[in-house]
Formats: structure tokens, C-alpha cells, sequence
């Protein structure tokens, strides 16, 4: 396992331990979405220190930067992030849930690792160029709020992405593989009814409930979902209920509903159906609603030449290597966790149950995973440049995203493994890029032919601004 069969990969094994050290660096100062001040800083420091030309507050966002190394040639973009998620505070290397912080915030989808291992990916590809007088650029991309903040979809429309020839990317994962799947193109929306007040007992006639409206919308729109494609999905959270005191009628109250759907095509126009019931939600109550969209994802789009080239990469490294170590702290993380998680987590790739505490095999290419069943905007990337990603087990099978198991892991050994294991990825097939101009070509052209014909809608439209203030304490 780990073959070193591509001199770029002697590039990451001469770099990883400082940036198996950036991660952890980073796990200890979990950032929610666009709050990350502290992850910018250190990412933006490596890329200077490495020599890279620096773009700061990429796309007008504070905490998106851009590092560009090399001259003439293709461009190829590593995407990296580094936000955080709330609530998912969690000593590390510990199998018990233990905050660190009650109700802090945590690294519990392994955005830590991500932009570590995609920035030790870049540097690699950077000193490989250098050392063999090629031409071709290199790029990373440090993009902030993945979870829920869709920067990439804000960096795609302000035109970041323009002049990339190629994008790369992965994610950490329990099993390793190219993620060939797609993903559910999304929209989220902020809905604001404004009423009137009025004394609930002594003169409720005076009043119009914004609240009554906000709940009347939800009733729609759960009437809706038996009328929508059963790939969709809506969510909804009502941010403010006009206040906590029930003998007044509450004059305003917030809903945020997020519309999902296979295609982005269907998803717009699942998103005019909930726009109209909030419409007809506000008729019934005769009040008014502002309309606000915060974010959105565009679905990914495939691209099979870049698809099987990372497979060949994924396939010729072996697969991650895991001790005996690394193991029993997998089984220990297991022993938390219910079967319905371990059944789970196999099934989504198509996998009979299994028993392995950390996975060292390579899924066969073309493998279902669940990532399918969410979102991410590296999609909206994948409309406008040819994109591939691999998935990296880098935590034990059956982990669920988004838990405290995840994050206690987030600074393991069998995670450091999983950084090292990913850069080669991104780094092997970013040289086969920068050498093979068929392959180039191949990618490109395919990426064409969709394009023909499927139309590109940006999935925050023009009018949305980057919600900067959506974690703000």
C-alpha cells in the first residue's frame, strides 16, 4: 500500500508532517461558516511561505483566499475548505462524548483535514513543476462555508473560476473511492412575514399573525411534497417566532426552507412552488413576505476521463494503511455507534455488511455513494470546469457525518494517514493533467458536450450576496 510510483508523491512525503500539524492546527480552532479568521491566516501563511503569488479575500469574501504557483500552461485548481460545524465541540481521540466546550463548535464533516491535505496536494504539484521545468500553473483554493454558506457558488459568479482548465478536490470519508455519484442541487431561502400586533384577548381582531402565516406556509409546503420528484427534498427551521410571549400577536416571524432536487432545472423550480405558497400563506393571513435567498449548490457534474484517471491514481497508491493502532481506536469509536449506522454506511456504497473497523480497500470505480443524497458546492464548480474528487477513508466505518465520533477523530493517526493518502490523489492526477495533454483534452471536451446541452442557472442568482453574518456570535 502507499506505492511511491510518481515523483510528485515524493513532493508529499516530504511535506506531510507540517501539514498533518496545520490540520490539527485547525481542529483546535474550529470556525463556523465565513468566521474563518483564524483558518484563512494559517492557510494564507503556508501559501506565502511556500512561495506562492497570494489573492486575499478571493471574490470580495474575507475568509476565501487563492494561491498560484508556476507559468504558462494549463491551470489546475485543488479546492481546499476549513469550516466548522456548531454545537460538535469534542476532546479528541477520546470514544466517549466529551465537549470540549458545551455548545462549541467542531470539525465534524473533516474540513480540517480537507484543506490540509488539498494545500499539501498544491504544494506538491508546485516543487514537481518547478523541478522538471514544466509548464502549467497550480492553484489553491482556500473557500470558506461549505456547510450551508455556498461560497464556491458566490466565487463561481464573481468569475474565480474563469480561466481554470481543471478542478480537483476530495473529502474525508469511511470508505475510499472516486465519488462518481451526484449531488442534490439546493437552494436556501429566508421567508419574513410581517403582521400587525395586537392584544391577543382584548382585541385580536387587530391583529394578523405573522406566525400563523409562517406555520400556514409549512403546511403547504408539506401538502407539496406528495407533488415533487422523490429525489427532492425540503427542509425548513423557523428562525424567529415573533417572540415568546403568547398574548401578543406576533407581528413578524422568520422561516428558512432549503430546496433540494436532482437536477437544477427541477430544483428552481421546486424553489417558484415554495415561493408561491408563501405568497398564498401570506393572502390567507393578510400579511406580506420578503423573499431572501441566502445560498445555493448546483448539482455535480460528472466527468468520466477525469473520473477514471483518478481511479488509476487511487488504484497504483493501494489503498490507506491502517496499524493495529489505528484499528482498535476505530473499533472503540464502533462500540458507540448503533448496527442501523454500520448497515447503513455499507449499504449507501452498494456493500454487504462488513465487520472492518477502518476500511483499506478501493472501491471499485462507478461505486453509489451517500454523499449523492446531499449537497455541495463543489457543484456549482462542476458547471463551469471539469471536476473530479475522491473520497479517502480517513475515519472508522459507520461514523456518522456531522457527530462528535467524527470529530474525535479529526486528529488521529488514522486521519493524519488519510491527508497523506488524499494529496497523493489530488497530486497524481494533477501531474497526469499537466503531462497528458489528451487526457486534458478528453476532460474538457466532455465537459463541452454537457454544457451544449444543459443550460447553467446560477443557483444563488444574481441578486443573492454572501450571507457573511449567518454564524456570527
Amino acid at each position: 500500500m502507499l506505492k511511491n510510483v510518481k515523483p510528485v508523491w515524493e513532493q508529499v512525503d516530504a511535506h506531510k508532517e507540517k501539514f498533518c500539524e496545520l490540520s490539527n492546527l485547525i481542529w483546535d480552532n474550529p470556525e463556523l461558516n465565513y468566521q474563518e479568521f483564524f483558518a484563512v491566516k494559517e492557510h494564507g501563511r503556508v501559501l506565502n511561505s511556500e512561495g506562492f503569488s497570494v489573492k486575499e479575500a478571493l471574490g470580495g469574501i474575507p475568509t476565501a483566499v487563492m494561491g498560484e504557483a508556476g507559468n504558462g500552461g494549463p491551470v489546475i485548481a485543488i479546492l481546499g475548505e476549513y469550516d466548522a460545524l456548531p454545537a460538535l465541540s469534542q476532546e479528541a481521540g477520546l470514544a466517549e462524548e466529551r465537549p470540549l466546550i458545551e455548545g462549541g463548535s467542531g470539525h465534524g464533516c473533516g474540513h480540517n483535514m480537507l484543506g490540509s491535505a488539498s494545500l499539501l496536494a498544491a504544494v506538491a504539484v508546485k516543487n514537481w513543476l518547478a523541478q522538471n521545468g514544466l509548464p502549467g500553473r497550480v492553484r489553491y483554493y482556500g473557500c470558506p462555508a461549505e456547510e450551508g454558506g455556498s461560497s464556491k457558488s458566490f466565487l463561481v459568479r464573481a468569475g474565480v473560476f474563469d480561466d481554470v482548465d481543471v478542478a480537483i478536490s476530495w473529502h474525508p470519508s469511511a470508505f475510499t473511492g472516486v465519488w462518481t455519484g451526484t449531488s442534490l442541487a439546493c437552494a436556501e431561502l429566508e421567508f419574513t412575514f410581517h403582521g400587525r400586533a395586537a392584544h391577543a384577548a382584548v382585541a385580536p381582531h387587530l391583529g394578523r399573525s405573522a406566525l400563523d402565516a409562517v406555520e400556514l406556509m409549512s403546511v403547504g409546503v408539506n401538502y407539496m411534497r406528495e407533488h415533487m420528484p422523490t429525489s427532492a427534498r425540503v427542509h425548513y427551521a423557523v428562525v424567529d417566532s415573533g417572540g415568546i410571549a403568547p398574548n401578543v400577536v406576533q407581528p413578524r416571524a422568520v422561516v428558512r426552507h432549503l430546496v433540494r432536487a436532482l437536477r437544477l432545472d427541477e430544483m428552481w423550480g421546486l424553489v417558484e412552488r415554495v415561493k408561491k405558497i408563501a405568497e398564498g400563506a401570506a393572502l390567507m393571513t393578510e400579511t406580506r413576505v420578503e423573499v431572501k435567498q441566502l445560498s445555493g449548490e448546483a448539482n455535480l457534474v460528472s466527468n468520466k476521463p477525469l473520473e477514471e484517471a483518478m481511479h488509476s491514481n487511487l488504484l497504483a497508491l493501494g489503498g490507506p494503511s491502517f496499524d493495529a493502532s489505528d484499528m482498535a481506536f476505530a473499533r472503540k469509536i464502533q462500540d458507540t455507534l448503533a448496527k442501523e449506522d454500520l448497515l447503513s454506511a455499507y449499504e449507501r456504497c452498494g456493500l454487504p455488511m462488513g465487520s472492518e473497523p477502518l476500511s483499506q480497500r478501493i472501491l471499485p470505480l462507478n461505486t453509489s455513494t451517500s454523499e449523492a443524497s446531499g449537497s455541495t458546492d463543489v457543484g456549482t464548480v462542476s458547471w463551469v470546469v471539469p471536476t473530479v474528487q475522491c473520497l479517502v477513508a480517513s475515519f472508522a466505518v459507520g461514523t456518522p457525518g456531522h457527530s462528535w465520533q467524527l470529530v474525535a477523530q479529526g486528529k488521529s493517526p488514522a486521519a493524519h494517514k488519510g491527508i497523506d493518502f488524499a494529496a497523493k490523489a489530488m497530486s497524481g492526477i494533477a501531474a497526469d493533467l499537466l503531462s497528458d495533454a489528451q487526457l486534458l483534452s478528453d476532460a474538457k471536451d466532455t465537459h463541452r458536450r454537457f454544457r451544449e446541452s444543459n443550460e447553467f442557472r446560477s443557483p444563488v442568482g444574481p441578486d443573492a450576496k454572501p450571507p457573511l453574518a449567518m454564524a456570527a456570535g
